[in-house]
């Protein structure tokens, strides 16, 4: 990989980290569903203009966008607003690949292999060590939340494996336009007008500033660079990166916001990493292939293992 495209992944990574933090100044000025809402709005205009037309089949862009846009987002936000700290949750998120992978093995018959099974062993550790001190210290219902969210996110990945869109940017733009209405209309009914109308009227330059970072930066930019880097590059190549999310979530976090970090905290966010590494990098277990599989059939091209790569939507954000 190029050094530009080295800079270009830990760059990714960086604001998909820093995103975090970002959304923790973000709902100060806005309540979290109508937050959530007004992401996704500006993140789908006026890309959505100039993206083209949608490349796979309108059931998946409305399946994902309800379960990532809606389920997943929205209780991240309201987790977020009801006290999870922002580094704790870029770290507690990653737990998405240990759910991929036990839903992928119970819908697709992806049966998992000895080492993405211990795998998920240790990034469980991690969640219990990072519930345990989250228990002690903070709003235990908020961190379930977010755990909830990444098992969204984990069906999601599932989905999006089963759309296999041809392009990550013109899929993400379109499904961000799925969401926007149904948070709306649960802002609405849980949040109320008068907040929602308060917080639109009340908007500043930083609140602005947030909903820019969120929406364009962080989802346009970042879907649009990952995907990039995974049309030159194997998965296998760029995946490792994503790991870096949760190093710039609580390293952000704790610069700008004040957050400190226990050192359970730091030894849940090892035992979390190291195993979504395992769970996340370890081959797959391949199907049993007939007699003559090793064979190319006249006019085709040999499979390789990057072909069966996970979608960019499943590395993290």
């Amino acid at each position: 990989m190029r050094p530009s495209h080295l800079f270009l992944a830990v760059l990714v990574a960086a604001v998909w980290g820093v995103n975090f933090t970002v959304i923790e100044i973000g709902l100060d000025h806005f309540p979290p569903l109508l937050f959530s809402a007004l992401r996704f709005l500006v993140a789908a205009l006026p890309a959505v203009f100039f993206v083209g037309r949608p490349k796979v089949a309108w059931k998946w862009i409305v399946a994902v966008g309800m379960v990532l846009g809606v389920a997943k987002f929205g209780l991240v936000f309201v987790g977020m607003d009801a006290g999870m700290p922002a580094g704790l949750s870029s770290l507690v998120l990653q737990i998405q690949a240990v759910f991929t992978a036990v839903i992928a093995a119970a819908v697709l018959g992806e049966r998992p292999t000895r080492v993405r099974v211990t795998g998920m062993a240790v990034a469980l550790a991690g969640i219990g060590v990072a519930a345990w001190d989250e228990g002690a210290s903070g709003p235990l219902g908020a961190f379930a939340l977010v755990v909830a969210a990444a098992a969204c996110w984990g069906v999601s990945n599932v989905l999006t494996r089963k759309a296999s869109p041809p392009d990550a940017l013109n899929f993400m733009v379109w499904v961000s336009t799925v969401p926007v209405l149904p948070l709306l209309a649960l802002s609405l009914l849980t949040e109320g007008s008068s907040r929602d109308l308060a917080a639109l009227r009340a908007l500043d330059w930083q609140g602005a500033g947030t909903l820019v970072f969120v929406a364009w930066i962080s989802t346009v930019f970042g879907f649009g660079a990952w995907g990039w880097l995974l049309r030159r590059h194997p998965a296998s190549a760029v995946a490792p990166f994503s790991l870096l999310v949760p190093v710039f979530g609580m390293s952000s976090a704790a610069l700008f916001l004040g957050e400190s970090v226990s050192p359970a905290r730091w030894c849940a966010a090892a035992l979390l990493v190291g195993g979504v590494a395992l769970t996340s990098l370890a081959p797959r277990r391949r199907p049993a292939s007939p007699p003559d599989a090793g064979e190319t059939a006249p006019g085709k091209a040999p499979i390789r293992s990057s072909d069966h790569a996970e979608s960019p939507l499943t590395a993290t954000r």
